[in-house]
């Protein structure tokens, strides 16, 4: 049985090898830091996927395809002689140990609240600078997609003790947000509708979090049942859908719905 040591070294010979400018592979060759970058996010996202399906079998090799596109990102660096893997790797164990004196010392934490806050202060110290509340807000990537960043910044804001009272109250506010956006309508001004239905979504975000749901999941979960809905009519249609009259296309659109139940 391969060890795990055994089998990141083989992972990594692997991709020397593949690298190696005599006998190589011409694709993996070429690889950049910015080219592997997508890969990279893409390979994050079938994991995610992976997960949601449930399938053992789909999410070890969705797993062994993110190690890959890590594993290859670090040879990047290696060849350019910044870091070796092992570095990293014990980058971030001196990092977790650090970060958890609960557990690796005699700290003492009574709730994963209190752990996040003196994870943040052990942090700030770690960056010799004191961080405040809003570049904590702004370190949250923009590649992680708008429902999952606004969700994040939502959940930091909270720790910094900036929360509504109570689920009503933002409801309220979102009710204040669609009057908003009614008014931007009819103004018909584009950048001030887009900015207020910016702002209808970061509070439906507010809700979904408040209601202890993952927004983007959430969406995901939605648009997957707008598929099958859609599909289902697009069986049950007799016709093309531009021939077929709104009154037709609802009728058909509350059929799928009522099949799909």
């Amino acid at each position: 049985m391969t060890t795990l040591a055994n089998g990141i070294n083989k992972l990594n010979k692997i991709i020397s090898i593949l690298r190696n400018p005599d006998g190589g592979c011409p694709w993996d060759q070429k690889q950049t830091l910015q080219s592997m970058k997508s890969y990279l996010i893409e390979e994050a996202h079938e994991v995610a996927e992976a997960i949601d399906q449930e399938d053992p079998n789909h999410i070890k090799e969705e797993l062994g395809d993110l190690f890959f596109q890590l594993t290859f990102i670090n040879q990047l660096y290696a060849e350019k002689w910044e870091f070796p893997l092992t570095d990293a790797f014990n980058s971030i164990c001196d990092k977790m140990v650090r970060r958890h004196p609960h557990v690796f010392g005699d700290e003492q934490v009574n709730s994963a609240e209190e752990q996040h806050r003196r994870w943040n202060e052990i942090k700030s110290s770690e960056n010799n600078k004191q961080q405040t509340s809003a570049n904590r807000l702004a370190g949250i990537p923009k590649s992680i997609g708008g429902l999952r960043r606004a969700q994040r910044v939502s959940e930091r804001a909270v720790h910094n003790g900036f929360d509504w009272q109570n689920l009503q109250q933002a409801l309220n506010k979102l009710d204040e947000e669609v009057d908003e956006f009614k008014q931007a309508l009819i103004s018909r001004r584009p950048e001030a509708v887009n900015e207020e239905l910016g702002d209808i979504l970061f509070m439906a975000v507010n809700l979904a979090r408040l209601c202890e749901i993952n927004a983007d999941d959430c969406v995901q979960q939605a648009t997957d049942k707008f598929i099958s809905r859609f599909t289902k009519m697009e069986v049950n249609a007799s016709k093309s859908f531009h021939d077929l009259t709104p009154n037709e296309l609802m009728a058909l659109w509350q059929s799928s719905k009522k099949e799909l139940t």
